[in-house]
């Protein structure tokens, strides 16, 4: 079923509805479009569009809708819809009836798939920082095994001056740690919601549009209609992070191929990430890191094809904005995918020390040194490094490094040069004379390391941080509990009732920011609940929902409290808790009057479990001031 038949009184030619329709690749925007949707229902029904009774039945099949796309996306690619938005539309409509029509009511899909698209890039954001999280962790414990692992360093791809197999992988953590500031900063900028824009010119209803960009977890809402449904910066910014990440990916895996080189033989690939030659059997070839290195073009064409594609379009929305989702995606997919291979060619790599070392002794690198050690003697710099050019042509027709060469054979180039001059021209020597910031001298890259990881504790999981809630986490909080009663996880929570029990709730804490929250509501009967638990979209599975539940039954025993009990969905993630199973019967009346708010009262699958803090349980106890 068409959004907009209504106007035309002959069907589509089939190669126009093929060429037009976005369904093969918008599915993937299948929930953010149902969450979207629960929003908007909840706004209409406050401008009296929908009534409570209509919103709460619209409510309930979008999240049984939602969570059958979750077990399956791969069903939406049956229909024969023309998008996700009418996919969802004809599907809600198959649930509820004529009622499933009211809901776009007031909105376009202009401002709904901008607000899609806005959901999914933040979400996919944070999956993509862990991941940088995670490269980067690997590259510091690759350059904390290896610190005194010499390698040459190159200019030109000449050898110049010897480094460590530490300072290499730190350089590229650097690179990606700009990459991952870059990524946070456009995370920041694209935490508006376009929602409640319409086609163009704004939604004809009284939407409070600062709430609804709360409900969905926004920081605010847009300012301007056009702007907002024709506005695809995000998407360039985010191409445009991922470009460069890649070109850093690229970088690194060329650096890597040299190194594997037969020439080179500095390192060796774990067989997982080679693969061999069907005629040449004595071949390994590194087609991880070639398939990195070659998808970075790949990246580029994605960004340079969006540019292209908004660079004359004329406010507000056009057919031609369709094009912001195969490269997006595609392109974020690649980026993903290439720091996860490149963390794996990491797990099996091997130096060869004794190989790194010898070429590092090769090729002159240490006539640096020879020219420092002159001036130190008084030679101008310039006239020095004349002296140790002809040196290094001695050196060459004899077919010796400098420090071969003899005293005699040294005080024919300059008077000056001592015997002393020989300790200064060892590998070790030329090291440790690198001691200013972020050289390569080892005290140096230990503080570089220690450095790199003081950053990577303060965010990666690990460094999670516990603690109660204050009231400037508010916002953080309505976020988290909105999105997550929007999916029918949780019963929502007014605002109002938020700040009233602010005292009652704990959160977590990564990168400096506020991302997941649960409450432990007492009941006067010493009984407690834990309520409106949930973590950041793209920040689960870091055990943050584990380190929560723990927090609030510390917090509870120092109450004296006896049992603590939680209804939800997932019963498998409290019993792993040590919670166990009980009816809902024997809670109290206070309990199950809550259940009046929710829209799933009437289809309840919720479970009820319950801990006793008064037996021998083991729980860690943590610091909860």
């Amino acid at each position: 079923m068409a959004l907009w038949g209504g106007r035309f009184s002959q069907a589509a030619d089939i190669r126009f509805k093929q060429f037009n329709d976005s369904l093969r690749f918008d599915y993937r925007l299948a929930e953010q479009d149902i969450i979207g949707s629960i929003a908007w229902s909840k706004a209409l029904r406050q401008v009296n569009v929908l009534t409570t009774e209509e919103q709460q039945s619209l409510e309930l099949a979008l999240n049984e809708l939602k969570l059958a796309v979750m077990e399956d996306p791969e069903q939406i690619l049956c229909s024969d819809a023309e998008d996700i938005h009418s996919w969802v539309e004809v599907q809600l409509i198959n649930k509820v009836g004529d009622l499933g029509k009211k809901l776009h009511t007031g909105r376009s899909r202009n401002d709904q798939v901008a607000t899609d698209l806005k959901l999914w890039c933040r979400q996919q954001g944070h999956v993509l920082l862990l991941m940088l999280d995670k490269m980067q962790n690997q590259l510091v414990t690759v350059a904390s095994q290896h610190q005194a692992t010499v390698l040459p360093g190159y200019t030109h791809l000449q050898r110049a001056q010897p480094v460590t197999f530490a300072h290499w992988c730190l350089a590229y953590v650097e690179m990606f740690e700009r990459d991952h500031s870059r990524l946070t900063d456009a995370l920041h900028r694209l935490d508006t919601c376009p929602l409640g824009s319409g086609a163009l010119a704004g939604t004809a209803y009284p939407i409070d549009r600062e709430e609804l960009a709360r409900n969905l977890g926004f920081h605010c809402a847009t300012r301007n209609s056009l702007d907002s449904v024709s506005d695809r910066d995000h998407v360039m910014e985010l191409l445009s992070i991922a470009s460069i990440s890649m070109l850093h990916l690229s970088r690194m895996a060329e650096d890597l191929i040299f190194y594997n080189s037969g020439e080179s033989n500095f390192i060796e690939l774990a067989d997982d990430v080679t693969s061999g030659s069907s005629l040449m059997p004595q071949k390994k070839n590194p087609d991880a890191l070639e398939l990195i290195r070659g998808k970075c073009g790949r990246v580029y064409g994605a960004m340079t094809g969006m540019m292209m594609t908004v660079k004359a379009l004329p406010l507000a929305y056009n057919k031609d904005m369709q094009e912001d989702k195969e490269g997006l995606f595609d392109a974020l997919d690649s980026w993903y995918d290439c720091m996860e291979m490149a963390v794996l060619c990491f797990d099996g790599i091997k130096i060869n020390q004794q190989r790194t070392l010898e070429a590092a002794m090769q090729g002159y690198s240490n006539a640096t040194e020879l020219a420092d050690y002159l001036v130190s003697k008084g030679i101008p710099f310039r006239e020095a490094h004349h002296i140790v050019g002809v040196a290094v042509v001695a050196a060459i027709e004899k077919g010796c490094a400098l420090e071969e060469l003899s005293i005699e054979e040294m005080q024919a180039f300059s008077s000056v040069i001592e015997d002393d001059v020989y300790p200064i021209l060892t590998i070790q020597s030329c090291l440790d004379k690198r001691c200013a910031l972020g050289g390569v001298a080892p005290n140096q890259v230990e503080f570089a390391i220690t450095q790199a990881n003081k950053r990577l504790d303060a965010r990666f999981t690990p460094g999670l941080k516990v603690r109660g809630a204050r009231l400037t986490d508010l916002d953080a909080i309505e976020g988290m509990v909105v999105y997550w009663s929007g999916l029918g996880e949780n019963l929502p929570r007014a605002r109002n009732e938020l700040v009233r029990d602010i005292g009652s709730f704990s959160v977590v804490e990564q990168h400096g920011s506020v991302t997941g929250c649960a409450s432990l509501y007492v009941y006067d009967s010493g009984l407690a609940e834990i309520r409106s638990l949930g973590v950041e979209a793209g920040w689960q599975h870091q055990g943050q929902g584990r380190a929560l539940v723990n927090h609030l039954l510390v917090k509870a025993e120092q109450l004296a409290i006896k049992k603590v009990f939680v209804l939800t969905r997932v019963p498998e993630f409290f019993m792993k808790q040590q919670f166990t199973p009980t009816s809902k019967s024997l809670l109290p009346e206070k309990v199950m009057k809550d259940c009046d708010l929710c829209p799933r009262q009437h289809a309840c699958d919720e479970v009820a479990l319950e801990i006793r803090l008064d037996t021998d349980l083991h729980i860690t106890h943590t610091d909860i001031s």
